[in-house]
């Protein structure tokens, strides 16, 4: 064989040759990829998605700045148009533009009065009619064309602390129409609120919650229609004459009413007992007839609250009518005391008994002032009443002469129509 000629190799050895070049990869029954193409197409693809993903994320970062930063964006307000970088937050936007002169408004006192010029609302922003509260301004970034609504600023009140206060309830009493005070309407305390200013110490009055309800008391001079009435009535009882007084009053068919001092009816309960039995009025003269005016609130209550129990325990009665001794009760006594009583009677005929003016004097008194619905005030106890006792037949006598009938002061209220008194709520 000439030396020119290619050695040619056995089948073993070109076997193992190619095994060391070509490493086969199935890819299925009948194909094979060399390695090293493989390594260069794994490496391709994987600098391929590289670059894919570099261009991707700088075409994205630079779309993404375009949108929210390079971009510029018209902002509408007031009709005019203002050029804003995407991205810029409302907060700087307005104080570009030193918030359209829009001025915050004032802190207030709670009276109403200037502290800060500058203290109150900021104003508000609206995009394209949506809110943007003002705590979210520096948050929120301009990310499109649009409309912005600048409104100033409101006043707002001082910080305040709020209580619930009572308001005392105003009075409608007229004492001078008559002898026979009712309480036509119980009054009521109102309830207001009340706002005190944490930076100025201020106090103001708001809203009223509750409206208060006046304490309404009428006076009345009865005349039933078409009648010719009187109420005698007695005063500072029960005492040795009382007894007398039943039997004359008993004898001639006549009622009247007794106004009783309570300690007197504990120390005689038998005397009040028989003048509920036989039909009389009883009612309250106090407990020991002091001059309520000069007394306090407190003690002057009891002292009504305490009569009237006195005047129960001893005769069973249960009364809010009420006689105030020396007939002081005025408007301050009403204004302390309504809801205990539900009227006050006075008189229009006074005997003045009390000083002994002789028994003709007594019975003069009585007959020479007598008319329709007349009060006559005479005594029960409280020293010699004998004169009362010796008087007390003829002006029956002469009263039913003269056409009068007599009735209690209940009675009386009833056939001249006064109102019930109002009871406390």
């Amino acid at each position: 064989m000439s030396s020119n000629e290619p050695t040619s190799q056995t089948d073993s050895e070109a076997d193992e040759e190619l095994n060391d070049e070509i490493e086969e990869l199935s890819f299925g029954d009948n194909v094979t990829i060399p390695k090293n193409k493989r390594r260069k197409t794994v490496l391709f693809t994987f600098l391929t998605i590289l670059i894919t993903l570099a261009v991707l994320a700088v075409g994205g970062g630079l779309w993404w700045m375009w949108q929210y930063h390079w971009r510029t964006l018209t902002i509408s307000v007031d009709g005019a148009n203002y050029s804003a970088r995407a991205g810029t937050t409302v907060a700087d936007f307005l104080r570009a533009h030193n918030t359209f002169d829009r001025a915050p408004g004032r802190l207030l006192s709670v009276n109403n009065k200037v502290l800060e010029k500058t203290g109150g609302n900021p104003a508000t922003v609206n995009i394209d009619g949506s809110a943007v509260p003002h705590e979210q301004w520096a948050d929120t970034r301009l990310d499109r064309d649009a409309t912005m609504t600048v409104t100033p600023g409101t006043d707002r009140i001082e910080e305040h602390t709020v209580e619930k206060a009572s308001v005392p309830f105003p009075t409608d009493i007229n004492l001078n129409n008559g002898p026979i005070q009712i309480v036509t309407q119980q009054g009521e305390d109102g309830v207001q609120e009340v706002w005190h200013g944490k930076k100025s110490g201020e106090t103001a009055k708001k809203t009223m919650l509750k409206k208060a309800k006046a304490l309404v008391v009428k006076s009345y001079s009865p005349r039933p229609d078409g009648k010719k009435v009187i109420a005698l009535t007695f005063d500072d009882g029960p005492s040795q004459y009382t007894g007398k007084i039943l039997d004359i009053l008993k004898k001639n068919s006549v009622k009247a009413t007794f106004f009783e001092l309570g300690e007197q009816s504990l120390e005689m309960p038998d005397a009040d007992a028989r003048i509920v039995k036989e039909g009389h009025q009883l009612a309250s003269h106090s407990v020991s007839h002091p001059y309520l005016p000069k007394m306090s609130r407190d003690a002057m209550r009891e002292e009504i609250t305490t009569s009237f129990a006195d005047i129960k325990k001893a005769s069973g009665t249960e009364t809010r009518t009420f006689r105030a001794p020396y007939g002081a009760f005025g408007v301050e006594q009403w204004k302390e005391a309504a809801d205990l009583i539900d009227k006050n009677v006075l008189w229009d005929i006074d005997t003045t008994d009390w000083a002994q003016p002789g028994v003709k004097e007594i019975r003069k008194q009585v007959v020479g002032n007598a008319h329709n619905g007349a009060i006559a005030l005479m005594h029960s106890g409280g020293g010699d009443r004998s004169e009362t006792v010796k008087a007390l037949p003829d002006i029956i006598k002469d009263l039913k002469k003269a056409g009068y009938s007599f009735v209690t002061v209940d009675e009386l209220c009833d056939m001249a129509g006064l109102p019930a008194a109002a009871q406390p709520n």
